[in-house]
């Protein structure tokens, strides 16, 4: 995919937050987005061929880009890995603190169940930034677990900001670092898990198949929506 579409297609999503705050997540809110800038509503379908599904694929993604480079840009050195992994989740949330409500309507899409495997991508793909960018390295078992427990962290997280109105989401703060604190006793939560593993990877088992490949993730550094 060419930079020019790329370009064109992130600045059709960031055009479209303000209607779907009003329209949700619908051809009408990215066609509305595309009037504001000049863009034929034709475009629309050339840039997201699978509608709804690939703006928000494009929305997760422009999240998950702005925290990565702000990861790398960032001087972590002196944090602990836990301190890292909740400094990315928190710097994802801020950049979407302008769009709860397009965040809130996403997820209500999400949830439905023709969406849901939609919502295991994206989700895994925002665990998976976290870890690489934190310099995990882990393989096998301990790989699925640290996305997994991660995964809850994120979900519930996202949950909690949604409807918090401290200031500056100090509640949402709290509420992360507790999580964080609980994912990284990994050991022992490796241990729990393992006993019962069926049951774990029987509730993951969208996540584990996205991991190894019967679903399609594009590469690290892909803009490609499929």
């Amino acid at each position: 995919m060419s930079d020019c579409t790329t370009s064109r297609r992130d600045a059709l999503t960031a055009a479209a937050l303000t209607h779907v705050a009003f329209d949700g997540w619908s051809m009408a809110a990215l066609r509305a987005g595309a009037r504001d800038i000049g863009m034929d509503a034709e475009a629309v379908r050339d840039l997201f061929p699978s509608g709804v599904a690939d703006a928000i694929w494009n929305f997760s993604r422009l999240a998950d880009q702005q925290m990565l480079a702000e990861m790398e840009s960032a001087d972590l050195d002196e944090l602990r890995i836990h301190e890292r992994v909740a400094w990315g989740v928190e710097t994802r949330l801020a950049f979407l603190e302008p769009h709860r409500e397009a965040v809130h309507r996403g997820l209500t899409w999400l949830s439905l169940p023709q969406n849901a495997l939609l919502g295991a991508r994206l989700l895994y793909r925002t665990v998976d930034d976290i870890w690489y960018a934190v310099g995990d390295k882990s393989v096998d078992f301990s790989f699925y677990t640290k996305r997994g427990l991660l995964a809850g962290v994120v979900g519930s997280t996202t949950l909690c900001w949604l409807d918090d109105q401290s200031e500056d989401a100090a509640e949402t703060s709290a509420f992360l670092h507790r999580r964080i604190a609980d994912v990284m006793k990994i050991h022992g939560a490796r241990k729990r898990i393992q006993s019962s593993r069926g049951r774990v990877f029987g509730s993951l088992g969208i996540l584990k198949d996205v991991v190894e490949k019967r679903y399609r993730l594009p590469d690290k550094g892909d803009s490609r929506v499929t």
